[in-house]
């Protein structure tokens, strides 16, 4: 049978069509399936908060000067962890701007819904406290959301590796994971208690204990992802450079976290420090973790 110019010209043309629609619905598949893991990683980091009476109340008393400037801490945080580890392959910090963005919508779309069906937002509250209570709640769902696709996806059993940003990724990659974990503890009243059962001498020995754990997780105790020391470099030049500076890194979020949430008001400096060195503890935890997690 012979066909005419006009004929395979018309079936190439559908074949093409075919193809570009098969496209379309693959790659819509494939978003489709990111944002759903972004709902999961949301849920499981934020889950913890969003049962937490403490966070309740904060959200609607907390001044609120004081956590817009949180929330604006918060997002290049969220924009560098798209950009390193987002639930797309990100390539271009436009990209990981939009993600970011996203990953704050699907943490404050999944915190209004948990917190409705607990019955902890209703009708029956005030503007003042939906918009408390959703925005706190969205700083551990948002870095879940973008952690997902790392720690869940594909990526985390493919071999994909994060994008290569030498120290400085690895100072970005301890301050997310300092501030995801003194945000769990910074609400709670335990804090301040420790804190006024402390001695110096107790504070110092937490401060060296905070230091020995950050350090044995990272380079000691053959946790997976466990970092290797550079042969060109001597264990007090490691130990300085990363263990101490992330130290440093962590007890000044945990500064401004307690400072947001109103822990320092009316406090003695003494007493400021102490609090300052228990929630520098889970933040120090917390920035050695991702060092190895992420």
């Amino acid at each position: 049978m012979v066909h005419t110019a006009t004929e395979l010209k018309g079936s190439m043309h559908v074949r093409s069509a075919v193809s570009t629609r098969t496209h379309s619905w693959d790659a819509e598949r494939a978003y489709a399936v990111c944002v759903a893991r972004a709902f999961g990683g949301a849920l499981l980091f934020s889950l913890p908060m969003l049962m937490t009476m403490e966070m309740w109340e904060l959200g609607v008393h907390m001044d609120r000067l004081r956590l817009v400037l949180l929330l604006v801490f918060m997002f290049p945080l969220l924009v560098g962890l798209a950009f390193y580890l987002g639930f797309e392959s990100s390539t271009t910090l436009l990209d990981a701007v939009l993600d970011a963005f996203v990953a704050v919508a699907i943490a404050a779309l999944l915190t209004a819904t948990i917190l409705i069906v607990f019955g902890a937002l209703g009708p029956e509250h005030t503007a003042r406290e939906w918009i408390g209570r959703v925005s706190l709640q969205t700083i551990a769902g948002s870095i879940g959301a973008l952690l997902a696709q790392s720690q869940f996806g594909r990526a985390a059993y493919e071999g994909e590796g994060r994008r290569q940003g030498g120290d400085f990724a690895e100072y970005f990659f301890m301050a997310a994971g300092a501030l995801f974990l003194s945000t769990n503890v910074a609400p709670t009243e335990e804090v301040e208690l420790i804190a006024h059962m402390m001695t110096p001498w107790n504070g110092l020995a937490l401060v060296f204990i905070s230091l020995l754990l950050m350090h044995a997780f990272v380079y000691a105790v053959d946790f997976k992802g466990q970092h290797e020391r550079a042969e060109h470099v001597t264990f007090v030049g490691e130990f300085v450079r990363f263990t101490v500076l992330g130290y440093v890194l962590a007890i000044a979020i945990s500064a401004f976290m307690c400072w947001c949430f109103g822990r320092f008001d009316g406090v003695a400096p003494g007493e400021i420090l102490n609090i300052t060195i228990v929630l520098g503890f889970p933040a120090a935890i917390g920035a050695a973790a991702a060092r190895l997690v992420l």
